[in-house]
């Protein structure tokens, strides 16, 4: 059974004026890549709505590869949590996709949109096929793990989950220190999924799975049978709110220590990657401000918070973009 077979079709409608000209940007012609980085643009809208509406602070010529990057890991996610589907059909399904990426990063055939948007940015931006090894190993994963027992085995995971992600996505944003920059991109890919694990607590229940240290729980008095108290009831009690309470300042821990990672981006590139730090880190506060109600309907920041946030955003792109355009002007 190809579990994923809904991923793996062409966009049925022509891109968006601003689809095409982010196409065109980036210098992408030929009309089957045109289509697959639209398939990618569509996954990281419908499933990434704060991250993509960061990058559209991007210059257009940039934000392809972002989607195409953001597409790919989601399409992979979205196979490993496919409904109804057995774990035999998920693994099966990996191993089919790990085989085909393999292919198409090593210049092979490709017979999938997503994959051959993906395997086009690593050869733009020479990425690290052990970046796309890890990430594959760490969905495996979620077939056969259900739980973490400490920070160290949970780390392991979220590398090949998210911080290899940040590793992917940073010389598409250009940074004149990559060396010193590149652990603070990994940190805030670290970040952005806990976030993301804080707030799902429930969903991820209901799959089996918690993405929680169980020893750091355990200082609370709160072990997974708890949490699915929770989950059954709909709210938390005390141990459960404190115990979240410790994961959401490890969490914003995070966030400070990958903020410093922000100017050695590429001007241009800084604004994007500085209103995702700040609408992320704010699913923590409305964490917080829900007392921790998170085994219920999901938390999400609302869009008029997000639009206000990127508004300023956008006005530092645009002078950063001026900017460079002037002094590459002055260069000639």
């Amino acid at each position: 059974m190809d579990v994923a077979s809904g991923f793996f079709r062409r966009p049925g409608r022509d891109p968006s004026p601003t689809a095409r000209r982010e196409l065109d940007a980036a210098g992408l012609q030929d009309p089957a890549l045109r289509a697959a980085y639209g398939r990618c643009r569509e996954l990281h809208a419908q499933h990434g709505r704060t991250y993509f509406l960061a990058t559209r602070l991007l210059p257009p010529a940039r934000r392809p590869a972002v989607h195409a990057l953001y597409g790919f890991a989601r399409w992979v996610d979205d196979v490993v949590d496919s409904p109804g589907a057995a774990d035999g059909d998920r693994d099966a399904e990996l191993a089919r996709i790990d085989t085909a990426l393999h292919r198409a990063l090593t210049g092979g055939p490709v017979d999938r949109p997503v994959l051959a948007a993906v395997a086009d940015t690593a050869r733009r931006y020479r990425l690290p096929a052990a970046l796309f090894t890890d990430f594959m190993r760490s969905m495996r994963m979620d077939l056969r793990v259900t739980g973490y027992p400490d920070r160290a085995a949970l780390d392991e995971y979220v590398h090949g989950s998210a911080g290899v992600i940040g590793l992917q996505v940073l010389p598409v944003l250009g940074t004149a220190t990559r060396e010193a920059a590149a652990p603070h991109a990994a940190t805030l890919g670290h970040a952005f999924q806990l976030t993301n694990f804080l707030r799902d607590v429930g969903e991820d229940l209901d799959r089996g799975r918690v993405y929680l240290p169980a020893d750091e729980l355990a200082a609370f008095g709160v072990d997974a049978d708890r949490l699915r108290w929770c989950r059954r009831t709909g709210r938390p009690d005390g141990p459960v709110r404190r115990a979240l309470g410790d994961q959401v300042a490890r969490t914003r821990a995070l966030y400070r220590q990958a903020e410093a990672g922000i100017p050695m981006l590429d001007p241009v590139a800084r604004p994007c990657v500085a209103t995702a730090h700040v609408l992320y880190g704010e699913i923590l506060d409305r964490v917080v401000e829900s007392g921790y109600r998170v085994f219920g309907a999901r938390l999400a920041v609302p869009t008029g918070r997000r639009l206000a946030v990127a508004a300023p955003a956008l006005l530092s792109a645009g002078a950063a973009r001026a900017r460079t355009t002037t002094q590459g002007r002055n260069r000639r």
